[in-house]
C-alpha cells in the first residue's frame, strides 16, 4: 500500500536522468521515498492518501543551496538599502552580534524556512557564521526549527575568526577562537549529521569568507571535512571588492586562494562565484566544485551576474540560493529561478537559458551542490518524496497552453499549491500546515525590533 499518491497532474516534470515529462502523471510516495512514477497510461497504485493535481504542474521540490536565515530579522532595513557588500556587512555586523540569541535564531529559521516552503522549496541549506560566545547553541536552534516545521535541512557550522583588529571585516566580538571553531564544527557534525539515504539533516563546514577567517582555518576546515566526510561551503569570488581584498592580502585571486587552501574539489560548493575568469571557470568545472547562484542578492548589492551558463558547461554543479534576507529580502526560490532565467538570457543569449534548464538548476543542480545526486531534486524511484505541486490557473496563466514548464516560470509571481517533504505536506492548498504561524510571526516581530534600533 502506497502512503501518498499525487495523481491526475496536467504534467509531471520528473527531472530524472531521462528528463521525462509525463502527461496525466502521478507520483507515489511510500515510507518517505518515491515508490513509483507514471503517466496516465500506467496503472496507479492503491494509496492511503490522495492529492488530486488536476490542472497542475508537478515538479521535484526545489533546493536552496545558500542562505543566511537569521538575516530576516533585519529585512529591508532602511539604513542599509543602498550599500555595497563590504560597507553593508560592516554596518550590520554590530546589530546582528549584539542581539542574536537562541530564541531569535529559532524564530528566524522557522519563518525563513516557512517562506521557502511556500515557494516550493523542500530542502534548504543555511550558512550561519555568527556565533558570539554568549549567544548559546544557534545551530541547535536552527535544527529545532527545521524539525518543527518538517523541512529537509542542510545547515552549516560556519565561522568567523578574523576580527577588525586583525584586518578582517567583522567586529572582534563577532568572531571566535579558531581552535574553538574546529571543536564546535566537529561537535555539530557528530551531534546532528545523518549521512543515511533519505536523511532530513546533514551538516557541512563553512568558514565564512577570505575576509573573515585566516588561511589556517580554511586549510584546517578542509582537512576536518575530509576526515568527517562532510561537505565544505564558503563565499567565493563574490564581487570586485572580494577580488581586490584577496590580491592585496594573499597575493592571489579568490579562486587561486580557494585552491591554495585545499578546497578545489567536488566536496566544496561556493556561494555567488560572480567574478571568475574563463581559466578559473575551467578549473572549477574540472574539479567539480559546486556553485550556489544567488541572482537577487547579486543584483541588490551590485555584485554582478554569475556566468552560470559557462560554469555549467565547464562541469560545475550549479544550484540556486536565496542568500540572506537582508540582501535578497525575499526568500522565494521560485523568484530566484525566474531571475536566473532572465539573467542567463541577458548575458548569454535568449536560447542559452530556458525554463527547463532553470528547473534543472533549481532541483538536480542543488542536489549536486549538496552531494545528494539521485536522492534529491528528481522524481524517480528511490529518491526522497519531496514534491512541489503548482496550480496553473487564474489570470496569470491565461493563455498558457503550449508549454506548461515555460508558463510556470515565465508568468508569476507564483507560489506552490502543495509542498510535500518526505511524503508529508508542509504547505497544503497554498497555506502553511503549521497551526501556529500567527504566533510565530508575532514573536519574530518582537525579536526583530531588538535588531533594528533605528526603527
Amino acid at each position: 500500500m502506497t502512503d501518498l499518491l499525487i495523481r491526475n497532474a496536467a504534467l509531471v516534470a520528473t527531472v530524472d536522468a531521462e528528463r521525462r515529462e509525463l502527461r496525466g502523471g502521478w507520483v507515489a510516495i511510500t515510507d518517505g521515498l518515491i515508490s513509483g512514477v507514471g503517466s496516465s497510461l500506467d496503472p496507479e497504485p492503491v494509496a492511503d492518501r490522495l492529492i488530486d493535481a488536476d490542472g497542475c504542474l508537478v515538479t521535484p521540490g526545489l533546493v536552496n543551496t545558500h542562505h543566511h536565515l537569521f538575516q530576516n530579522l533585519t529585512r529591508a532595513y532602511s539604513p542599509m538599502t543602498s550599500a555595497p557588500l563590504f560597507g553593508w556587512l560592516q554596518s550590520l555586523y554590530p546589530l546582528w552580534t549584539a542581539a542574536i540569541d537562541e530564541e531569535a535564531e529559532y524564530l528566524a529559521a522557522w519563518v525563513g524556512l516557512a517562506e521557502l516552503a511556500m515557494s516550493g522549496c523542500t530542502t534548504s541549506s543555511d550558512h550561519h557564521y555568527l556565533h558570539p560566545v554568549r549567544a548559546g547553541d544557534l545551530l541547535g536552534a536552527e535544527v529545532r526549527a527545521a524539525a518543527d516545521l518538517g523541512m529537509r535541512f542542510h545547515p552549516t557550522y560556519a565561522s568567523m575568526s578574523l576580527g577588525e583588529s586583525k584586518g578582517g571585516l567583522p567586529p572582534d566580538d563577532a568572531v571566535r577562537d579558531e581552535d574553538d571553531i574546529l571543536a564546535e564544527s566537529q561537535r555539530a557534525v557528530e551531534h546532528h549529521h545523518d549521512p543515511s539515504h533519505g536523511s532530513m539533516l546533514q551538516v557541512a563546514l563553512a568558514p565564512c569568507s577570505p575576509f573573515t577567517v585566516s588561511t589556517d582555518l580554511m586549510i584546517r576546515s578542509a582537512e576536518l571535512a575530509e576526515r568527517l566526510d562532510v561537505r565544505l561551503h564558503t563565499h567565493l569570488a563574490e564581487n570586485a571588492q572580494d577580488d581586490e581584498f584577496a590580491i592585496a592580502t594573499f597575493g592571489m585571486r579568490p579562486v587561486d586562494y580557494f585552491e591554495h587552501c585545499g578546497w578545489m574539489s567536488s566536496r566544496a560548493w561556493g556561494a555567488h562565484v560572480v567574478m571568475p575568469d574563463p581559466g578559473e571557470i575551467a578549473r572549477l568545472g574540472a574539479a567539480g566544485v559546486g556553485v550556489a547562484h544567488c541572482p537577487s542578492s547579486n543584483m541588490i548589492l551590485a555584485s554582478g551576474i554569475a556566468p552560470v551558463v559557462a560554469l555549467r558547461r565547464a562541469g560545475c554543479p550549479v544550484g540556486l540560493g536565496c542568500d540572506g534576507s537582508s540582501s535578497a529580502d525575499s526568500a522565494s526560490l521560485w523568484q530566484e529561478a525566474r531571475l536566473s532565467m532572465l539573467q542567463g538570457k541577458l548575458t548569454s543569449g535568449a536560447g542559452a537559458m530556458d525554463a527547463r534548464t532553470v528547473l534543472e538548476i533549481s532541483t538536480r543542480g542543488g542536489a549536486g551542490c549538496l552531494g545528494r545526486e539521485g536522492e534529491l531534486g528528481e522524481l524517480s524511484v528511490g529518491a526522497v518524496g519531496d514534491v512541489a505541486v503548482w496550480k496553473l490557473d487564474g489570470p496569470i496563466f491565461a493563455g498558457v497552453l503550449d508549454d506548461l514548464i515555460e508558463g510556470w516560470l515565465r508568468t508569476g509571481p507564483h507560489a506552490a499549491w502543495h509542498t510535500i517533504v518526505g511524503g508529508t505536506a508542509v504547505v497544503e492548498s497554498g497555506l502553511l500546515v503549521a497551526p501556529d504561524l500567527d504566533e510565530k510571526l508575532a514573536a519574530h516581530a518582537a525579536a526583530a525590533r531588538r535588531f533594528q534600533p533605528a526603527v
